[in-house]
């Protein structure tokens, strides 16, 4: 039998290559480095939530869980939100659990966004952002953060033309650590007014807030709340990356599109978890603490740091520390990223990655802090040696 060549196929993310985070992981693990890239905790979730996980596998919950979610876990979810924004979303229509943060962001991205229409993404962005909207066939459409890493209101406002269709949104925000305060979320919430856009608001960090800053999250603008998806993590707040469980929240029109398409992609989520963290959640402390709890590990690790020659810029939010390192090295980020990891032992993340256009004079690194004390001590001797 003769076989023909397979044509190449033409490739839908001709300008995608690994990611950054499997990049530096994949080097962090050759080098024997401590790994301050990629952002996952180094110590052990709850162990009532781990038991918690083990008695619904023995009580028998381990088959398909309902497309949008368990409604128990949905009720949790409704609840907290009430609790903590004053907003109460229907359960039924306007709450979809989902495989982690980023299948929801992929998922409200393939609702909505369709051929030629026009995505608006703040640089530095996480790198799911652009490469999802130009699967479904959006234009991304990138403006900056301002020099101080804060929300330029008049870059995105310039951005806007009728070809808009969504604006994405990132508090506390990955990688720069900084947050949208109340007077952010009111100035968005005037240059959407009157227009069809629809918000992403991206708030997967919302309980890793500090120094007593309360999180502006859309849900709080009804202006926002109306034309959004705003979406969370549980493995961001309960230390559980590996589970890869969100959820969505959006008005119920929203909602009704979002899982059209959840159903065609994971259709539904991880059943003994969902049974867990319904539980979980019904103890407010199990997230209340958590802010205090990662402030202080920031705190630990920018007091450490004071002895080195990077410059820390301010961290307002997130698990992420953003380092200056101009005083050191004119290199490239991942060129000095990739010696750091090598000579010193500390894998970080460059920042060029989440731009499109990254600035020239850019050089910035990533430090994780979700780790345990000891990780962070051992880092921190490590990068005071450079």
């Amino acid at each position: 039998m003769i076989r023909t060549a397979l044509a190449r196929p033409t490739s839908k993310l001709p300008r995608a290559g690994t990611t950054i985070f499997t990049v530096m992981s994949k080097l962090a693990q050759e080098c024997g480095a401590i790994n301050l890239s990629q952002g996952f905790p180094d110590f052990p979730i709850d162990p009532k939530l781990s038991d918690l996980v083990n008695a619904a596998m023995k009580a028998g919950h381990n088959q398909y869980a309902p497309m949008p979610g368990l409604p128990a876990l949905r009720e949790a979810i409704a609840s907290k939100v009430e609790r903590l924004y004053g907003f109460n979303y229907d359960p039924d229509t306007e709450v979809t659990v989902t495989a982690g943060g980023t299948q929801a962001i992929f998922t409200a991205l393939g609702a909505v966004v369709q051929s030629g229409d026009e995505v608006i993404i703040v640089d530095p962005a996480y790198d799911c952002y652009a490469p999802t909207v130009e699967l479904f066939g959006g234009v991304p459409v990138h403006v900056r953060l301002g020099n101080d890493m804060k929300f330029d209101t008049d870059a995105v406002k310039a951005a806007i033309n009728p070809r808009t269709r969504m604006l994405m949104i990132n508090t506390p925000h990955n990688p720069a650590g900084t947050i949208l305060r109340d007077a952010d979320m009111r100035r968005i919430a005037e240059m959407l007014r009157g227009t069809d856009i629809i918000l992403l608001s991206d708030e997967v960090y919302e309980h890793l807030v500090f120094d007593g800053e309360r999180h502006a999250s859309a849900i709080n603008y009804p202006e926002l709340r109306e034309r959004a998806f705003v979406i969370f993590s549980f493995g961001k707040v309960f230390h559980a990356t590996g589970w890869k469980m969100g959820y969505a929240l959006a008005p119920k029109e929203l909602m009704a599109e979002f899982r059209k398409v959840h159903q065609f992609n994971v259709f539904s989520v991880n059943t003994p978890i969902q049974h867990a963290l319904a539980a979980y959640m019904r103890e407010p402390t199990n997230y209340e603490d958590v802010p205090a709890f990662y402030q202080a590990k920031r705190d630990r690790f920018a007091a450490g740091m004071m002895n080195s020659r990077f410059n820390l810029l301010l961290c307002e939010g997130s698990y992420f520390q953003t380092a200056d390192y101009s005083a050191i090295s004119n290199e490239g980020d991942l060129d000095f990223a990739t010696r750091v990891t090598k000579e010193f032992g500390v894998a970080t993340i460059p920042l060029s990655p989440f731009y499109k256009d990254p600035p020239t004079d850019l050089r910035l690194l990533r430090f994780c802090f979700a780790k345990q004390d000891a990780t962070l001590d051992a880092a921190i001797e490590k990068l005071c040696r450079i």
